[in-house]
């Protein structure tokens, strides 16, 4: 190779020496970390192989954030990633044009909001004697669905997990009314002289065109759903009864409240295997990713 064609490597150094040190070195030694049993103050770490992962698969709790996330994942794809499409398109419609800016804005604004504020919004809204949600229950004639929502174990992680899509679903559709915007008019004249209607025209001419972005939003979205963490600890730190903890919510427990930073760094890795399988099986399914 000519010395010139060397010199195209060193502006890669900079990033890689950047990727080497904050991501690649902390999952190498996080790797290693989880075959040991140590906390924060131990002088020194006990090997203990492959027992913090047994523990973990007996563990009643981390079965629960497991599910929990998967639970993330499954509503985040429905409203952020489908849903952000849908309502993307219908901010592009002609119908829509004269207050389409005004509608991004409302979408979008939840988006800029600290999580700290939203958690303070939505405790109110959730709160079983004074909350919006319940109050609107009782106007409406179904006062016997009213409960404490982030009190109840059977919906704490639900109602966390509205507020993530109450929050996230316009960043999508902005990202996708990006995509759209980028679709030649000429395919959409052209089917509706053939007669497609709006829905054919949204399901073969805009699904198609969109797909690259909605692989980078699946990507987004489901490696999201697995790291979310804000949201739970500012609503329930992952009560009650550990019924709303996730995977991160529970690592952090483990390894800063407990100080088992050998268990918190197996729950770490598990969570680095399960976001690369999903990623691999998004790349297999939308068979994309090369833009």
């Amino acid at each position: 190779m000519k010395k010139s064609d060397w010199s195209q490597y060193l502006y890669l150094l900079p990033t890689f020496l950047l990727l080497s040190i904050f991501v690649f070195y902390p999952i190498v030694i996080n790797i290693y970390n989880g075959f040991f049993e140590f906390g924060l103050l131990s002088s020194s770490k006990l090997f203990v192989g492959m027992e913090n992962y047994i523990e973990l698969f007996k563990d009643a709790i981390f079965r629960t954030s497991v599910t929990n996330n998967i639970l993330y994942v499954i509503f985040s794809f429905i409203f952020q990633v489908l849903g952000g499409l849908v309502i993307a398109a219908i901010l592009e419609d002609v119908f829509f044009r004269r207050v389409s800016v005004l509608l991004r804005t409302v979408y979008f604004i939840p988006v800029l909001i600290s999580m700290s504020v939203i958690g303070i919004l939505f405790t109110h809204i959730y709160n079983p004697d004074s909350g919006l949600l319940n109050d609107f229950l009782d106007l409406i004639g179904l006062e016997s669905f009213t409960r404490g929502w982030l009190g109840d174990t059977s919906t704490s992680i639900f109602a966390v997990i509205a507020v993530s899509q109450w929050q996230s679903v316009g960043y999508g559709a902005m990202l996708y009314i990006l995509a759209l915007q980028k679709i030649p008019n000429e395919l959409y004249e052209a089917a509706t002289i053939d007669g497609a209607g709006r829905i054919k025209r949204f399901l073969h001419i805009t699904v198609p065109q969109a797909k690259e972005m909605m692989f980078v939003m699946s990507v987004y979205t489901i490696t999201g759903s697995f790291l979310v963490f804000n949201e739970v600890y500012v609503l329930t730190q992952g009560g009650p009864s550990n019924s709303s903890q996730v995977m991160s919510t529970y690592l952090y427990h483990k390894a800063f409240v407990d100080g088992e930073f050998g268990y918190g760094s197996a729950i770490a890795n598990i969570m680095l295997i399960l976001t690369l399988i999903f990623y691999f099986i998004q790349s297999k399914v939308f068979k994309t990713g090369e833009e």
